[in-house]
């Protein structure tokens, strides 16, 4: 671009004002700032290489270049980071959290403590505040954990719980209730 006017500072700053009405400013570190013929673009490029632009809807794209990292902020709050690695998270304005995986499992942390994450084999795993897990698997099959027992649930109605003094549950769909103790002896069972 043809440059229309330069003006150096004591500091050793230049600015230079372009024809098409982009400024242009150097500073002695190496440090560069551009801002757009529209006044409202601004787009700074540092002296370690990271950049840091400011669009005009105030959107803010911030590039950290050791990291190879791109944090975005957009003006509704939302502040998005993307990771060499391919992993990217996504921060919610009322606090909730989502994270994409390299492998695609994506995690929600919500405000309220509670987490989900969704694999890639379409296996759901929620975490509550109290620490009890439930994992719906995508077989139909679903897993509760608590801090009293876990509990497996069979698409054919089957439930099979051990409790954590080491006892065995397991209810089967046609009704039939066979009781375990925590050494596998059977200590009841209703054969219907």
């Amino acid at each position: 671009e043809e440059i229309e006017r330069e003006t150096a500072y004591p500091d050793g700053k230049v600015e230079q004002v372009l024809k098409n009405g982009c400024h242009l400013v150097f500073f002695p570190n190496g440090t560069w700032k551009k801002v757009g013929s529209d006044g409202k673009t601004v787009t700074i490029t540092f002296f370690n290489g990271d950049v840091k632009q400011v669009m005009p809807d105030q959107t803010v794209i911030y590039y950290y270049a050791d990291a190879k990292t791109t944090h975005t902020t957009y003006s509704d709050g939302l502040e998005v980071l993307q990771f060499s690695n391919g992993q990217i998270e996504k921060h919610y304005p009322d606090g909730k959290k989502e994270i994409t995986f390299p492998d695609q499992t994506i995690k929600n942390l919500f405000s309220d403590g509670q987490e989900e994450s969704i694999l890639p084999d379409g296996t759901i795993v929620r975490v509550q505040p109290d620490g009890s897990k439930t994992i719906e698997f995508s077989n139909g099959q679903r897993e509760l954990h608590t801090s009293q027992f876990k509990r497996r649930e069979y698409p054919d109605g089957s439930v099979k719980t051990v409790y954590v003094n080491g006892q065995q549950e397991t209810k089967y769909g046609s009704g039939r209730v066979r009781v375990k103790d925590k050494d596998g002896n059977i200590i009841m069972d209703t054969k219907l």
